[in-house]
């Protein structure tokens, strides 16, 4: 979603300067501010997209993202294409920032674990309809419908290969 053109400050800029009626210098002062809280530094707001890692785009994207101010921000497999511990680092960032600024968000993920430690409530919905709702912990500990319970023991556990999985499926075995 970032414009290859523009810098992560030209792109927050941007977003400012629509939304907003700041003039240039408090528009400055604005980037600034909201790439601290997203936890980039100034070579890293001020380089294009194509020079930053995943992390740092996505941090770029969130920043502008509140550079509109909203009560309510909707993730939708925010994390879901960086590796683990960037994953974390930007989930801590979340958190953060819904802790300061008493944001909401509604959060769209597959990935049960950021579920978990990003949301309070949740609801879990198949083809489009809602079929389990209530508190995270609760719907994830102790699923009451078969398919929060297929969501549930679809996560790989300890010991877990794909190719068991491959072979308990289709009923093969590695040698066939």
């Amino acid at each position: 979603s970032l414009d290859p053109r523009q810098s992560g400050a030209q792109l927050i800029d941007e977003v400012l300067r629509v939304h907003h009626d700041h003039d240039a210098k408090d528009r400055r002062r604005i980037v600034g501010e909201l790439a601290e809280i997203v936890g980039l530094d100034q070579r890293q707001i001020n380089a294009m997209p194509k020079a930053l890692s995943g992390g740092q785009r996505q941090r770029v994207a969130i920043a502008r993202a509140l550079a509109t101010d909203p009560r309510v921000l909707i993730l939708d497999e925010s994390v879901a294409a960086l590796d683990v511990s960037i994953q974390a680092q930007v989930l801590n960032v979340l958190a953060d920032i819904r802790d300061e600024r008493g944001i909401s968000y509604i959060l769209i993920s597959h990935d049960l674990a950021v579920v978990r430690q990003l949301t309070e409530e949740a609801v879990v919905m198949q083809r489009g309809v809602v079929v389990e709702r209530g508190a995270t912990g609760e719907i994830l500990d102790n699923p009451q419908h078969a398919y929060t319970q297929l969501l549930r023991a679809s996560v790989p556990g300890p010991g877990w290969k794909p190719q068991r999985m491959r072979e308990r499926l289709l009923g093969v075995t590695a040698t066939e």
